[in-house]
Formats: structure tokens, C-alpha cells, sequence
């Protein structure tokens, strides 16, 4: 034998036993919810029942997943021995094949029972805002932009866009998405920080580089059972008309809403719905989860206090560069995992950095 697959049986253990994977427990959800889907008023509240219905199947997938590599390694234990036995060379690099194929399939379950995080499995709102530099800045939000809608499309995510601001003359000054799905969130978190372009500027007449950068932040949906007080006397609740990218969706009514948390000086928007109400309520999920986000970096930062660690919080601490001249790179800091198709990954080719990064956190 020119290898030893004996890493299977380590590699099962360590789903099964290592805390990654719970069989019992989640085909107990699943019992769960299908006892919910069961009852009568189980409709009444339809967002409500998409959620469990969404959880469900995901949880099928997973536990259905996991016993086709239960059944995969089981099958490749049984053609090791036959190897061993017979000695025959066309079989063992059909083996050695099969196990490298195994493996794979591993790493990538692997990953997908990471997101155990709390909301992880949430839908999740993402914003871009572009940093100083007029046009130049405002163009990269509108790149950045078409990556995520790219990404999201390629993995079967619906996006919906709660408020869009343009650029004065191109691009975005600000944005803000809904991305609907499975563990939306739980990918989408790694993404959260500052994005910096260097390139040279197709808006500098003289062709010099420029420098520029666009914050994402993201969240998760929440549904209403959150436990988020919110005071009403602690409100500010505008309306305007609604303006959308190229006059799309552009309303003749007060429709759009601007929520601003007077306390804390959070300000969310949304003008996508043509209806006021509607706008309103999506709003307020809008400013639950900012709030949230807010308390959750609080605490970090208090923990951090306590052990003395010193974080950068600006423009200076990018998570990630994308680097268009003098050569071409995208490097995540945070993983320094690097990429040189640049172009491959504004359309959308960013799992290797989000899987990286959800990795580095184990």
C-alpha cells in the first residue's frame, strides 16, 4: 500500500464526538418542528412558519448529509481491505482517488457545522458605506456591491435592497441589503470590517493610483421574539419620498422611513416597500439588530479591556486589500490568505476567504 486512509476513523470521530455534530439532538429537532408544522394554527403566522420550515430542511440536509459520509467512509474501509488483500493497483488509485474526494467533502461539512453560533442561521442585513474620497470611493461600494449580490445569487440566497443611496456621479454613497437564507448570517459576519481598493483611478485624468476604502457591516435579521427593549420615547421617526438606483421604485408618497435611536445616535432607513407600514416594520428589525450589534462589541471590547489587548478601530485596520496596480492581489490580513485573480473575486469568488476565516476561529 503507497498510503494509509486510517485518518477516516479519526475524522468520523472527531464529527461525531468532537461536539461538532449531535446526531440525537438534531434528529430531536427535527421531530420538533414537525410536530409544530402539525398543529392547526401552524399558517397564522406565515413568516413564522417559513422560519421553522427553513430550519427543518436544513436540518434534514445536514443529518441526510452526514450518514451519505457516514455510508461513503464505511464503503471505502471495506475497499482498503480488499487493497490489502489483493494487491491490486488499478483498485488502489481508484481508492486513493475516492478517499482524496472524501476528504473534501469533509472540509466542506466541516464548515457548514461552524455556524452554530447564536443567529447564525438568521438572514442577514449587510450595509456598505464608502470612506472619503468622493467618486473614487463611491465607485468601489458600487464593486463591492455587485460582489455580494454575485455571491449571494451563486448560493442561492435571495437579496433584497432595503435602501440604496447613489453616488453623485457614480456608484453608492451608502447601501444597505438583505440577504435571505440559511446561515446567510453566519457566512456573511466574516465579511464585517473594512474593504481597500488601490487602483488606478478611471476617474483621475492624470492616471495616478488611488487608495480607497468602503466599511461593510453586517447583522442578522431578527425575528420579533428578540429581546431588544426599545422605548418609544426614544424615537425619531422621519418620513420622506422614496428614490431608488436609476429611478427604479421611485415613489410619489412619503413612503421611505428614517428611525433614529435618540439615545445612542443609531439611525437605520428603508424606502424598498411602497407601503409606510411596511417600511416601518422593516426598519425596526433593522434597528434591533443594530442595537444588538452595538450591546455584542460592547461586551467585546470590555473583555478585551480586562485582558489588556489593544485593538485598532479606523480606516488603518482593513480586514482585507484588493490590490488592481501595480499588480494584482486580493489579501485577507486576517487569514493572509491571498488571491491573484482579482476579477474572479469582485464576481463574486469570496468562500475561500470566508471559509478561512470561519476556519481561524476554531
Amino acid at each position: 500500500m503507497k498510503f494509509d486512509p486510517s485518518w477516516k476513523i479519526q475524522r468520523r470521530d472527531s464529527l461525531i464526538l468532537g461536539g461538532l455534530f449531535d446526531l440525537e439532538a438534531k434528529e430531536a429537532r427535527i421531530a420538533e418542528l414537525e410536530e409544530k408544522m402539525a398543529a392547526p394554527d401552524f399558517w397564522d403566522d406565515q413568516s413564522a412558519a417559513q422560519a421553522v420550515i427553513n430550519e427543518m430542511n436544513a436540518l434534514k440536509d445536514l443529518v441526510g448529509e452526514f450518514k451519505e459520509l457516514q455510508e461513503s467512509q464505511e464503503d471505502l474501509e471495506i475497499t482498503y481491505e480488499l487493497v490489502k488483500e489483493e494487491g491490486d493497483a488499478e483498485l488502489e488509485t481508484e481508492l486513493e482517488n475516492d478517499v482524496k474526494g472524501l476528504i473534501s467533502k469533509l472540509d466542506n461539512y466541516e464548515l457548514q457545522l461552524l455556524l452554530s453560533e447564536p443567529y447564525d442561521k438568521n438572514n442577514a442585513i449587510l450595509e456598505l458605506h464608502p470612506g472619503a474620497g468622493g467618486t473614487e470611493s463611491q465607485d468601489w461600494g458600487s464593486i463591492l456591491l455587485r460582489m455580494y449580490t454575485r455571491w449571494a445569487e451563486k448560493h442561492g440566497f435571495k437579496v433584497e435592497t432595503l435602501d440604496y443611496l447613489p453616488g453623485d456621479e457614480a456608484g453608492i454613497k451608502s447601501v444597505t441589503l438583505l440577504i435571505k437564507g440559511h446561515n446567510a448570517y453566519g457566512y456573511l459576519k466574516a465579511e464585517k470590517g473594512v474593504h481597500r481598493l488601490v487602483r488606478i483611478s478611471p476617474f483621475d485624468s492624470s492616471g495616478r493610483r488611488h487608495t480607497s476604502f468602503v466599511s461593510c457591516e453586517v447583522m442578522p435579521e431578527f425575528t420579533d421574539d428578540i429581546e431588544i427593549e426599545i422605548k418609544s420615547e426614544d424615537l425619531k421617526i422621519d418620513t420622506y419620498r422614496s428614490s431608488g438606483a436609476g429611478g427604479q421604485h421611485v415613489n410619489t408618497t412619503d413612503s421611505a422611513v428614517r428611525i433614529t435611536h435618540l439615545p445612542t445616535g443609531t439611525v437605520v432607513t428603508c424606502q424598498n416597500e411602497r407601503s409606510q407600514i411596511k417600511n416601518r416594520e422593516k426598519a425596526m428589525k433593522m434597528l434591533k439588530a443594530k442595537l444588538y450589534q452595538r450591546e455584542i462589541e460592547q461586551k467585546e471590547k470590555e473583555m478585551a479591556d480586562i485582558r489588556g489587548e489593544q485593538k485598532e478601530i479606523g480606516w488603518g485596520s482593513q480586514i482585507r486589500s484588493y490590490v488592481f496596480h501595480p499588480y494584482s492581489m486580493v489579501k485577507d490580513h486576517r487569514t493572509n490568505i491571498e488571491v491573484g485573480n482579482v476579477q474572479a473575486v469582485t464576481d463574486g469568488d469570496i468562500d475561500i476567504f470566508i471559509n478561512g476565516y470561519l476556519r481561524s476561529r476554531l
